[in-house]
């Protein structure tokens, strides 16, 4: 097709998707490079991802154009053949080895405290808050840690692991408010920096340790957000792991980003730029790689709220980019912001969710009281 053509496949499938070409709402797209229609048909998503970090078009609602365009079912219509070699190999390959996983925290989390402090806000979680009484970011993320704490009923003198355990910040709740010993394990040396200062004083052993490689006895886990850097190929033995350190009468919460289908492999934009060897897990590869460890108590899904919490950490990413602006440059602010709206529309759309799964290894005595 020549460049007039693809521009009216273009028009035709976006208006599937109410969305117009050079329209006046604010999630219509504005195109700046005609060459734009030949690169997404080429490459698909990353071709279009790529595109805005170089310019080549605009939206002044980045968030609700994306949600038009996955409630339309347009990404699929341009699926590029050339994919196909990344999705074999991701069959093939287990790319979440010991070795492997190190690149996810160089590449996103090893990239400067400075950026994370100023965009999650008073508390240093970089996962889904919990917005159900809550109008700020701040009082979302409090409220998503201390509801992690009461379905995992902590009490003082307890042992917790966290599996993931970023900045710290649960790891401080939990010993500041309920009295408990915290072991949390990262693979982001910058993680465990911040997360040993934030747990100064307090009960908190922050380590920069595998999960895999982590063989005591705890009364109760967690993982929150760390579940998609695992890996299909490897679900099945981080259910063994978190089975083998919990007690008998322990629980284990799951708070991970769920999928509607399985897959063995992300969007390519996001796992080139933002998530290396990174998936999203589906229900059930959950359910199978639980099965004969644990017993699932309850299933609690707010991904609606993520639309909430990445529009914040936005907001907060956009106030202070005059102070990062010079370590990080204006493509960086380009694909940052791609990432995190382009993300919030994704679950508005219901494409992605947020679940926090409770599970025990040999199921509550008398069953489990859901809170929410």
């Amino acid at each position: 097709m020549d460049s007039g053509q693809l521009r009216e496949r273009a028009r035709e499938l976006l208006a599937n998707a109410d969305v117009r070409i050079n329209g006046d709402r604010a999630s219509d797209i504005r195109v700046h490079d005609e060459r734009l229609y030949a690169r997404v048909f080429a490459q698909g998503s990353l071709g279009f991802g790529e595109a805005y970090m170089d310019g080549w078009w605009d939206s002044d609602d980045i968030a609700g154009l994306t949600y038009r365009l996955l409630r339309a079912q347009v990404y699929e219509a341009v699926q590029p053949w050339r994919d196909l070699p990344r999705v074999l190999a991701a069959h093939l390959l287990n790319w979440q080895t010991p070795r492997r996983i190190r690149r996810v925290a160089e590449q996103h989390y090893d990239i400067g405290n400075e950026l994370y402090d100023r965009m999650l806000g008073l508390y240093p979680v970089y996962s889904c808050g919990y917005w159900r009484e809550a109008d700020r970011l701040d009082d979302a993320q409090y409220a998503k840690i201390d509801l992690i704490c009461r379905k995992l009923g902590i009490e003082p003198g307890m042992r917790v692991l966290d599996i993931g355990c970023g900045w710290g910040a649960a790891a401080r709740h939990i010993a500041e408010r309920y009295g408990a010993e915290v072991v949390g394990v990262t693979i982001s040396s910058e993680q465990v920096d911040y997360g040993r200062q934030l747990c100064d004083g307090l009960p908190v052993d922050i380590r920069l340790q595998d999960y895999r490689s982590v063989d005591e006895r705890f009364d109760r886990i967690l993982s929150v957000g760390m579940f998609e850097h695992v890996g299909y190929k490897n679900y099945r033995n981080f259910m063994q792991v978190a089975s083998r350190c919990l007690d008998p009468d322990g629980l284990f919460l799951l708070h991970t980003i769920g999928n509607n289908q399985s897959s063995a492999t992300t969007d390519p934009w996001i796992e080139k730029y933002i998530f290396p060897n990174s998936m999203v897990p589906s229900a059930k590869q959950i359910t199978q790689s639980a099965e004969g460890h644990f017993i699932i108590e309850d299933w609690h899904n707010f991904g609606t709220d993520y639309d909430l919490t990445l529009q914040a950490w936005f907001a907060n990413f956009d106030a202070h980019w005059p102070e990062l602006a010079t370590d990080y440059g204006d493509r960086f602010y380009r694909m940052w912001k791609f990432y995190l709206l382009s993300c919030a529309g994704s679950f508005r759309a219901r494409q992605n969710h947020l679940w926090q799964i409770v599970l025990s290894p040999r199921g509550q005595v008398g069953g489990y009281l859901s809170l929410r």
